[in-house]
C-alpha cells in the first residue's frame, strides 16, 4: 500500500469498492460480517486505524475490551484526529457490560474532539454499518456523510444525543439548540445570553458551565 513514510496515518490506497482491514480483523465476526458484500484487503501496519474506506476516511473501531482497559483508545483517536489526511468515523461497542464507560467516551470523542461517533451493539451491526459507508463513496459527494461539512454531521442520531446528555438540555431542548448553533463548536463557544434565548437562563448557566469546565 502506498504511504508516506513521515506520517502512518495516511495516504493509503484503497481500490475502489475495496476496504483496507488492519491484519488484527482477519478472522473476526466483523470482518466475517463484510465478505461477499465488499471486498476486504488486509494490511499488517495501519496503526491507528482499523478500517480505510477510502484514501481519506477511515474507521475507528473501540471494543468492549478497549474500554475496559482503560483510556489507551484516547491516543489512537487524537493521532487521527491530529492528522489533516483523514475524516475518521469512530465506531464504539454499546454493551450492557460497558455502559458505564460510554459517557465519557462519547463526551471526549464528540465535544473535545469534534470527532463523529456512531453506537453498535455488535460487530455484525458495526460490519453492516460500514457496508453502508462504502455503498455511499459511490453517491454524489452532497450524499456523501464523509465530504459533508461537519456541522452537517450533526443531524447524526448519535450526536444528537450526545447534546441531549449535557446537564440541563434533554429531549426537548437539544433540536432546538443545534438550530440556532448548527455544530458543537459554536454552542460551545455561546454566551450565556446566547444560550439563554433558546433554553432559558438555569440552562443556559448548565450548558456554559459545562463547556467551561470541559476545556
Amino acid at each position: 500500500m502506498e504511504r508516506t513514510p513521515s506520517d502512518d496515518t495516511g495516504p493509503i490506497h484503497v481500490p475502489f469498492g475495496y476496504v483496507v482491514a488492519s491484519e488484527k480483523w482477519r478472522g473476526s465476526q466483523l470482518a466475517q460480517g463484510m465478505q461477499g458484500k465488499i471486498k476486504l484487503i488486509f494490511e499488517d501496519r495501519l496503526t491507528p486505524v482499523d478500517f480505510y474506506l477510502s484514501h481519506r476516511s477511515c474507521i475507528l473501531y473501540i471494543t468492549e475490551a478497549d474500554l475496559v482497559a482503560g483510556n489507551g483508545y484516547r491516543k489512537r483517536l487524537v493521532r487521527v484526529r491530529n492528522s489533516s489526511n483523514l475524516q475518521a468515523i469512530v465506531l464504539v461497542e454499546k454493551t450492557q457490560m460497558i455502559e458505564q464507560y460510554f459517557p465519557a467516551v462519547q463526551k471526549f470523542t464528540v465535544l473535545d474532539l469534534g470527532m463523529v461517533l456512531l453506537p453498535v451493539a455488535s460487530q455484525m451491526e458495526a460490519s453492516c454499518l460500514i457496508i453502508q459507508l462504502v455503498q455511499e463513496q459511490t453517491k454524489e459527494p452532497s450524499k456523501n456523510p464523509f465530504v459533508r461539512k461537519k456541522c452537517a454531521l450533526l443531524s447524526e442520531p448519535s450526536l444528537l444525543r450526545t447534546v441531549q446528555q449535557i446537564p440541563g438540555v434533554g429531549k426537548v431542548k437539544a433540536p432546538l439548540l443545534l438550530q440556532k448553533f448548527p455544530s458543537i463548536q459554536q454552542l460551545s463557544n455561546a454566551s450565556i445570553q446566547e444560550l439563554e434565548q433558546v433554553v432559558g437562563r438555569a440552562v443556559a448557566q448548565q450548558i456554559h458551565a459545562f463547556f467551561t469546565e470541559s476545556r
